[in-house]
């Protein structure tokens, strides 16, 4: 079953692309002799990421551990808190389609009409019945004919 690796490097002492420019070549030969067979290199306002699909975890596994490739995840520009490495595709998402887009809303579509006001019938109404939650002085007096 084919597997993703995702690399994200945040932009620290120096930029992220910087940092790209430097060791894309490295990592990229390094992948494709150690049997990936699709890459994706994403620009992002924080870094850089790349995606790797390997056919098998093994593969995988034997990538991850190359030394050229230590030597690049080591020469990060944010030693610190600028490396995540996982597997699947970048954002968690694992996803082999992309999603689909929503329908855009109708911009001539009416509005729903205002709702009526709410009538409220008082004691003695044309039903004979009476507000128990009433406490005016009128709703307190005797309908007539009691």
């Amino acid at each position: 079953m084919a597997e993703w690796l995702t690399v994200e490097v945040f932009d620290g002492e120096f930029p992220a692309t910087r940092w790209r420019r430097a060791h894309e070549d490295a990592l990229l030969e390094a992948a494709l002799t150690h049997g990936a067979s699709e890459w994706l290199w994403h620009e992002t306002r924080w870094g850089v990421v790349l995606e790797l699909l390997f056919d098998s975890d093994e593969q995988l596994d034997a990538y991850r551990v190359l030394p050229a490739v230590q030597a690049a995840l080591d020469a990060v520009p944010d030693r610190l808190r600028g490396l995540v490495v996982y597997r699947g595709r970048g954002g968690g998402s694992g996803a082999w389609v992309p999603r689909r887009p929503r329908p855009a809303p109708l911009t001539a579509a009416a509005a729903l009409p205002d709702p009526e006001p709410d009538v409220f019938l008082g004691p003695g109404d044309r039903h004979g019945r009476t507000d128990l939650l009433d406490d005016s002085p009128d709703a307190r007096a005797e309908p007539a004919g009691v």
